[in-house]
């Protein structure tokens, strides 16, 4: 059964750093796509980052330059290093996963239970 459980949300000034951290388990990241998306309270869930089994990587607009994803196999863990944070960025942050190389496409199979994540 995949498991993802995000860790290391918080509160943080704008223009701070944040790292997320996704421990996946039933499954192993190397074979994997794996993402991040947020959303806000009314809004649709936004794709953010995403990393492919080639290690290839996908930004939103909105994050790119200042928002790295990266995954270590050995420890079958999926990172988000958030720079330059803005209050625009306050989300809850979700980790998702799925076979397929989805990309920023909303349909990943697998989904954590989130990680709050607030910048003023």
């Amino acid at each position: 059964q995949v498991q993802l459980v995000e860790s290391g949300g918080g509160s943080v000034q704008a223009g701070g750093p944040l790292r997320l951290s996704c421990a996946a388990s039933g499954y192993t990241t190397v074979s994997y796509c794996m993402g991040w998306f947020r959303q806000t309270p009314g809004k649709e869930r936004e794709g953010v980052a995403a990393i492919d089994a080639d290690e290839s990587k996908t930004y939103a607009d909105s994050v790119r330059d200042r928002f790295t994803i990266s995954k270590d196999n050995n420890k079958n863990t999926l990172y988000l290093q958030m720079n330059s944070l803005k209050p625009e960025d306050t989300a809850m942050y979700y980790c998702v996963a799925d076979f397929y190389n989805l990309q920023l496409a909303r349909s990943y199979n697998y989904w954590g239970q989130g990680t709050q994540v607030t910048v003023s």
